[in-house]
């Protein structure tokens, strides 16, 4: 079931496990961020993972609800992590948003991966360590 698919990729990202995240994305890949940056292939993706578990190791997917309508399916949540940076503390720089993602799998492979979230409290995190 795609469902799982999907579930089994968050949980890679949960680990930060970049080998089975890219192991889960198509060739094609692409990803949408909360400001409709892209970004497309599966070796570009596994340098931003990289980059993003970089400035928040500890990320983390919480999933409240799915809604399936294969191939597309929808998690509702919420995201947090910890901006690491050496100038602050680490309480002071986590944050726990509300977000919601879809994701569209072709076989068993997740396609496309889209997150929505108001990310402004994580820029005024990262701007306040600058």
């Amino acid at each position: 079931m795609n469902a799982d698919r999907v579930l089994d990729f968050v949980a890679a990202i949960n680990n930060a496990d970049i080998d089975k995240i890219c192991g889960l994305m198509t060739n094609d890949h692409l990803f949408i961020d909360s400001r409709d940056n892209r970004e497309t292939g599966k070796e570009n993706m596994k340098k931003a993972w990289i980059g993003y578990f970089a400035l928040f190791p500890d990320y983390k997917i919480e999933v409240n609800e799915i809604l399936v309508k294969d191939p597309i399916i929808c998690l509702l949540g919420y995201a947090s992590g910890t901006y690491k940076n050496l100038k602050n503390t680490i309480n002071s720089n986590h944050w726990r948003i509300p977000a919601a993602w879809t994701a569209i799998t072709k076989g068993d492979k997740i396609q496309v991966w889209q997150v929505y979230t108001d990310n402004s409290i994580v820029m005024d995190i990262i701007k306040k360590n600058e």
